[in-house]
């Protein structure tokens, strides 16, 4: 059974540099596998991801040390199923608003009785069968992260982060921002007021808190003020700020 290097991490409290990926590649995930992070998400909400697309990168990553974390885009027990027999360990699951919802989320990543997820002995998940104490460690290996996008669910998180099961609470400041009637203003001071409020909520209850920041400076001082897990950029951004770059520096040379 393999160990899942991401939640021995964050439950020890070490801190986790992550990175978005979003390119839906697997050879876009191997340009970044081997870059040090410890952690890439790999995102199917905002991404047009596939669960095949997905298995690809899991397999890319595996040539460095990042541990891949799936985000299916919905709270949805088939869809984890087909995520978990893939061999996903750890997932994000987007938009949890309430303790019955991240119960849920818990629920599709046990299997009967303690949960729903349905039951196949041959998948990439336990080497096609020759992991012959999968059923009896799988849920040790587990990790599940709820995101918070909303007020109402920030003003449920201690409830939402106690339930059995939840590993981590992870927050979206851009959904969160447009909640509060502050679409795309995600330094908004305000905005991490009330999610720094909510993290240490969530420390005292005895889990993790993560988040997602497109800046070295902000990552760095959110780890240094507590949060265990943060993704500090993404491989689309990179991307596409990159080229943005190139291209102005090239043009401003220009006679």
């Amino acid at each position: 059974m393999q160990t899942n290097t991401f939640l021995k991490a964050i439950k020890a409290r070490q801190p986790q540099v992550g990175l978005w990926v979003s390119l839906c590649s697997n050879y876009a995930a191997d340009i970044v596998a081997t870059a040090g992070y410890d952690w890439a998400l790999l995102d199917m909400e905002h991404s047009p991801n596939e669960v095949g697309l997905l298995m690809s990168q899991m397999q890319a990553l595996q040539s460095g040390n990042s541990a891949p974390v799936a985000r299916p885009m919905w709270n949805d027990s088939v869809l984890v199923k087909r995520l978990m027999d893939v061999g996903a360990q750890s997932l994000l699951f987007p938009m949890i608003q309430s303790p019955e919802e991240a119960k849920m989320a818990v629920s599709a990543t046990r299997y009967p009785p303690q949960g729903i997820r349905g039951v196949s002995g041959t998948t990439r998940a336990n080497h096609f069968g020759r992991v012959s104490d999968y059923f009896d460690k799988v849920h040790d290996e587990v990790c599940v992260i709820v995101q918070i996008e909303t007020m109402h669910a920030l003003n449920q998180v201690e409830a939402i982060a106690s339930v059995d099961g939840v590993d981590g609470v992870f927050f979206g400041p851009a959904d969160l921002s447009a909640d509060m009637g502050k679409l795309g203003q995600t330094s908004d001071a305000q905005l991490w007021e009330h999610i720094t409020n909510a993290a240490k909520q969530v420390e005292a209850v005895g889990k993790p808190a993560g988040t997602l920041v497109l800046d070295a400076g902000k990552a760095s001082r959110l780890l240094n003020d507590g949060f265990t897990f943060v993704a500090c950029g993404s491989d689309l951004a990179l991307l596409a700020r990159g080229a943005d770059k190139l291209l102005a520096d090239v043009k401003a040379e220009l006679k």
